[in-house]
């Protein structure tokens, strides 16, 4: 039986994986993203490796981006304006499905994510929902009538303006485009210039948690208010501090006011505001997803 392959692909590091689920991920390679040329290349190598032990029937990327997700686009498939540099306008797709004769399978870090706990993980079930990471940036996606969220070109929902009390925060934001969006405030990178140390070296107690959580509740209020999802899930390395979601909900419930008047929000907001059922693999199975998805679509147009 042929294998899936995954592209997990972040700003500081790539997953290569092969597979087909949870609880059949067969290999896994970790590594730095370096230049698109030697960073893509190692991407090439392992799946040319690989598959000299067994068929691979297609490889899905899950990117960080912005990307350009169209498949009617002439840049489908590139990485497009980011900030990562040396990145910008890197065609990333294409030259896995030149260099392997597999479809491919193309989207952002986070609706290949969100995909990925679709299937598997917290959304199983669901049709409408959002995913979001927090980490070295701030992304967002999910599915909308039971589609990936796309649109003129998809979803940035870490950039989205949020107000900020400067006397409380006088920490104007690390986005090089925006300065204090979402990214900008919240993102691990601006967690760690506006206190001098990491995320994950700060206490509980530290009032740094009580500010990002306000500030991602004030993010996920106007996600309630504009999307409507049935769940929110919030992955990333920032919020693997646990302890963080009871901050967030709370403020969730008071920003709404009671305005929402869903159980879901109400009575369940546990079960509402939750961590990723996949763990730190719902990436690189989300790009599997995204894998078996292209293999699909390729045999029924054959």
């Amino acid at each position: 039986m042929a294998a899936f392959g995954g592209i997990e692909a972040g700003g500081t590091k790539f997953v290569c994986a092969l597979g087909s689920g949870p609880d059949d991920l067969r290999e896994e390679e970790r590594f730095p993203t370096t230049t698109p040329e030697e960073t893509i290349g190692r991407c090439i190598a392992y799946f040319e490796n690989r598959r000299r032990r067994e068929p691979i029937a297609a490889i899905g990327i899950s990117s960080f981006g912005p990307v350009d997700p169209n498949p009617e686009s002439p840049t489908w498939g590139y990485i497009t304006t980011t900030p990562k540099p040396g990145w910008g306008q890197t065609p990333f797709a294409g030259r896995i499905a030149e260099a392997l004769g597999v479809p491919v399978g193309f989207d952002t870090d986070v609706n290949g994510a969100a995909l990925g706990e679709n299937r598997w993980g917290a959304a199983q079930g669901l049709d409408s929902f959002i995913y979001l990471t927090i980490g070295t940036g701030i992304g967002g996606g999910g599915l909308l009538g039971g589609k990936l969220m796309h649109g003129l070109v998809h979803p940035e929902m870490g950039h989205v303006r949020l107000p900020r009390d400067t006397r409380r925060d006088p920490f104007e934001g690390v986005c090089p485009y925006h300065g204090d969006c979402l990214e900008g405030l919240a993102s691990g990178p601006a967690m760690e210039k506006r206190w001098g140390t990491r995320a994950e070296a700060l206490p509980d107690a530290h009032p740094a948690w009580d500010l990002e959580a306000h500030y991602l509740a004030v993010a996920l209020t106007g996600f309630i208010c504009t999307l409507s999802p049935q769940r929110i899930i919030l992955g990333g390395g920032v919020m693997e501090r646990r302890s963080i979601f009871p901050k967030i909900r709370e403020y969730v419930l008071q920003l709404l006011n009671g305005y929402v008047q869903s159980p879901a929000i109400l009575e369940r907001i546990g079960e509402f505001i939750v961590p990723p059922g996949l763990g730190n693999t719902s990436g690189v199975l989300g790009a599997i997803a995204l894998a078996q998805d292209a293999a699909r679509n390729a045999a029924g147009r054959g």
